[in-house]
């Protein structure tokens, strides 16, 4: 990464700001002033502005509890996103790890890391996502050997799925796909309708309860040792 944009995605400074100052001689880079803003720095360089130590962080791990009307996408537009909720320096480097419907609410794992986000959305490696589904209509044990057996929808049949009867009403189901709105369309093929819709978790990530709605926060040690195994 070039030296000004490291020292720009601080919020130093603009690009244009933080290139005066480096070539002023304002900026260190492992104990040598470094007057070029097109040099190459990394996250592990020591880098000084002034008597300043700037440190950013190679990767980001967060989980939310994503609230209803924003959506998880990185794109500018109407709608609030998920990264407009997260104040961070570097959240423009952030994206989130799969998606979920602007109506549906629960856990969202964003990151910088787009190694460990493919592992994690490969379908090859079958990382399942639990849903807590709360739905208009009774459903049936019948209902519940279809989803674990496999859906046929238009386009597609899903795979098969692991689903718990919490209540007539309440469905914890896991599905290792991710396809568009494909938790609601499997209840629409079971001539259902999915009132509440909230992910409870995704591969060895568990939502932390105790974040309200629009809250987040770091992931810990263990929780990333999990998710990296």
């Amino acid at each position: 990464m070039r030296l000004d944009k490291y020292l720009s995605n601080a919020k130093i400074g603009s690009r244009k700001e933080v290139g005066k100052w480096i070539r002023k001689g304002l900026v260190t880079v492992n104990g040598g002033v470094e007057k070029n803003p097109k040099t190459d720095v990394s996250y592990h360089d020591e880098i000084y502005f002034k008597d300043d130590l700037v440190k950013l962080e190679e990767f980001i791990y967060i989980m939310m509890n994503k609230p209803k009307g924003v959506i998880s996408s990185t794109e500018d537009g109407p709608s609030q996103t998920v990264i407009d909720l997260i104040d961070h320096p570097q959240k423009d480097e952030l994206f989130p790890v799969g998606r979920l419907d602007k109506d549906t609410t629960g856990l969202m794992f964003i990151t910088n890391d787009g190694k460990l986000a493919h592992r994690i959305l490969s379908p090859k490696n079958e990382h399942f996502k639990t849903y807590h589904v709360t739905l208009r209509d009774q459903v049936s044990l019948s209902d519940i050997k279809r989803l674990e057996e496999g859906i046929e929808l238009s386009d597609f049949t899903t795979k098969r799925a692991v689903a718990e009867k919490v209540n007539d009403h309440v469905v914890l189901l896991s599905i290792s796909e991710g396809k568009f709105h494909q938790v609601k369309r499997m209840f629409g093929a079971l001539d259902n309708e999915v009132i509440e819709l909230k992910r409870i978790s995704m591969s060895s990530l568990e939502l932390d309860e105790s974040l309200s709605l629009g809250e987040y926060r770091f992931l810990t040690e263990e929780e990333m040792k999990n998710l990296s195994n």
